[in-house]
Order: C-alpha cells, then structure tokens, then sequence
C-alpha cells in the first residue's frame, strides 16, 4: 500500500518544497514557529514586512517587542510567538555565531521550536532526513491507514518512519502536507479525483456504514 501513495503522490508532486518564503536559514526557523496553528500563507504575507523592517539577527533582537506583534497580529498567538522571535533571534546571534545550529538537542531547546519545527528546518537546510508531523500528514495518515485514529503525532512519526524508506523521508513529508493542503483537505477533500480513493480508511468506513 505504501508503494501505491508513493507512486500516486510522485505523480502529483514530483518535486515537492516548504512552501515558506525565507532567504537566509534563520527566516526559515522563525517562520516555522510563526506557522504554528496557521497557515503559511498568513505567515509569508507578515515574514515579508517582519524581515524587511528587521534584515538582521541583531535587529530583530533589539527589535521593540509591540512592534513584532502588530506586524505578526493576524497570525494568532502573535504575542507569544513576537517573543519567541525576539529569544531565537538573541540566541542564534550570541550562541551561535548567526547560524541555525544542525544540532536537534541545541535546537529544541530554543523558545517555540519542537520536534515538528526541528524536523522540518533539519530537513529543508541541511538535508537531515525526516518526517514532519504536521496537521496535514497527521490527518492524510489516518485517512489513508498508515496510523490510527487516536495516534499522536510521535506515534504517527515512528508509524511513517518505519514505511517509507529512510532516503525519501522529507520528500514525503512534503509530498503529505501539499497533499494536505491541496487534495485530502479537512473539509471537502476531492476525493472523486483521487486514485488512493479505494484504500482510504475513512472513505471505506462510511460505505459500509
């Protein structure tokens, strides 16, 4: 089964990318743990004036802290994550030398940054391999039976981690989440369309029912 949603998800998305916009690693970090219960839309549209007005770790640090929540105001939680953004720009800045560590113990151990956040900055900067269990992946997983319905997001991980091979790990991360976003949406998922239609769990629930 595995194979099949490979195959299918290469077809649709062949060269899968995060869709955040950054230019330099630390952006991606920040946007990241800006991303956080949004949507990378939103969060593109505030990185955009947020970098601008602030093109440095060290201007962000000094930044004043209302200041990043009004540029960040619509992204939800805006006035924890303003602080977050403040407390990783200082970091990176004076602990690191102004670059996002490859060090997952170092990282996880900023404000805002968890294993999801970690995996994903991993992944896209310095091509550690892994899986990103986000919404999207957490909920085409389920639907799709490669985890049960009261998995979490650790469990889904190992889940996935164990069935796709090692070396495709991010590019089906992010094949998931465009997947996600795009095709297996939570509401009104295009599910005439799809060829993993037949082996959906959800789907083959509700024709028995």
């Amino acid at each position: 089964m595995i194979e099949q949603i490979e195959n299918y998800l290469d077809t649709l998305y062949p060269n899968p990318k995060c869709e955040l916009n950054y230019n330099k690693d630390y952006e991606l970090l920040i946007a990241v743990v800006l991303s956080a219960q949004t949507t990378d839309k939103r969060v593109n549209k505030v990185t955009e004036i947020l970098f601008k007005k602030y093109p440095s770790l060290k201007a962000l640090k000094e930044a004043n802290l209302k200041d990043i929540q009004n540029i960040i105001k619509e992204i939800g939680t805006y006035r924890k994550k303003a602080v977050f953004v403040k407390e990783i720009a200082k970091r990176l800045d004076e602990e690191c030398g102004g670059i996002v560590p490859n060090d997952r113990k170092l990282l996880e151990s900023f404000s805002g940054v968890g294993r999801k956040t970690c995996n994903v900055v991993l992944s896209n900067i310095y091509n550690v391999p892994a899986i990103a269990v986000d919404t999207h992946v957490s909920r085409v997983s389920k639907r799709l039976g490669l985890a049960k319905k009261d998995d979490d997001v650790s469990t889904i991980e190992k889940k996935l981690m164990k069935k796709v091979d090692k070396n495709n790990w991010s590019k089906f991360h992010h094949q998931m989440v465009l997947f996600g976003r795009y095709n297996c949406k939570a509401k009104g998922p295009d599910c005439t369309k799809c060829k993993l239609y037949d082996i959906c769990k959800e789907e083959n629930e509700k024709r028995k029912k």
